[in-house]
């Protein structure tokens, strides 16, 4: 793992997830919420379509995390908060800034966005590094 510093960011996580995904992760996760699955019943309910997981994108954020930090062993904690809601088939990116360091601990805040909206904010992982 490269040398952190107070203030910098890591490598931005992009990722679009296929149209599919959701019905690929509702088995996964065994949440088969109708909102994930099934485009009629979301546009009934007021959804734009069917939504992501809150979990699966709160995997992207865990996953930019390990990706910069080496590995999934030196992450240590994260919390988010889910303020959005994203869909199929449009890019998610999401950006950290190392916040703290302190000894062999760094604290990231981390957002992830989908069409400039936040989806995830305030997020907040602990790498070992």
């Amino acid at each position: 793992m490269a040398q952190l510093e107070q203030g910098q960011e890591i490598p931005q996580l992009r990722v679009t997830p296929d149209k599919y995904l959701t019905v690929r992760y509702a088995g996964a996760s065994g949440d088969f919420n109708p909102i994930h699955i099934d485009e009629e019943f979301a546009r009934a309910v007021g959804l734009p379509g069917r939504i992501l997981h809150g979990l699966w994108t709160m995997a992207q954020v865990a996953r930019a995390q390990t990706e910069a930090a080496g590995g999934p062993e030196h992450l240590k904690r994260l919390s988010v908060q889910f303020r959005g809601m994203g869909v199929p088939e449009q890019e998610v990116v999401v950006s950290a800034t190392v916040r703290e360091l302190t000894g062999d601990r760094a604290l990231i805040d981390t957002v992830a966005e989908q069409a400039g909206n936040q989806i995830i904010r305030n997020a907040q992982a602990e790498l070992q590094l």
